[in-house]
Order: structure tokens, then sequence, then C-alpha cells
């Protein structure tokens, strides 16, 4: 089957692009999903805690976003939503790691 120029164009437009941004990502159901996974555990760390460490973490990344290779930044960004429960922290600390391994 010949491939049309119209289906070659639309494919193209197809590939999603890297934010210009850091994601938008929902801290307070990431938090209550990560205490609801950790109910059981010994674990210090509370609702409130998760939050400001999540807005700290969101902070830091708006100030340093650009500074992160574009490749780096769609790989990091697609394995944080994966889980579908994504984490500023999470995502700060994988591309933290990418610029320490080159």
């Amino acid at each position: 089957m010949p491939i049309s120029i119209s289906m070659i164009v639309l494919s193209s437009q197809l590939v999603m692009p890297v934010a210009d941004g850091v994601p938008k990502f929902d801290i307070a159901r990431s938090c209550k999903l990560d205490m609801a996974a950790t109910a059981g555990l010994a674990v210090d760390q509370s609702g409130e805690t998760c939050i400001r460490d999540e807005r700290k973490a969101k902070q830091q990344l708006s100030g340093q976003w650009s500074k992160f290779p574009a490749a780096s930044r769609a790989s990091c960004t697609s394995q944080e939503s994966i889980g579908g429960t994504p984490s500023y922290v999470s995502l700060q600390t994988c591309l933290q790691m990418g610029q320490w391994a080159r």
C-alpha cells in the first residue's frame, strides 16, 4: 500500500515535542498514594512533608529545567508518567543521575 504525502505529514505531527517547561504533576495525589502505599511501614514522612518536598523539587526544577539536555528531560518525564503517580523528587533524581552518568 503506497504511503501518501498527507500520511507522512500527519505522522510527523504526532511526535511529541519536549516540553519547554517543567511538567505539571498532581502533588497532592502523588503524596496521598505514596502514603497509602507505605501505610503499613514505619515511615517517618507525613503528607505535609511529602508535599513540601515535592514543591521544593518542582521549584528547583523550574530554575534548572533548561540546563538539562532535551533527551534527558523527555526520557525522565516519560519514565515518571508510566507509574501513574509522577513525582517531582523522582524526576529531579532521574535528571541529576543522567548528569552524573555523563
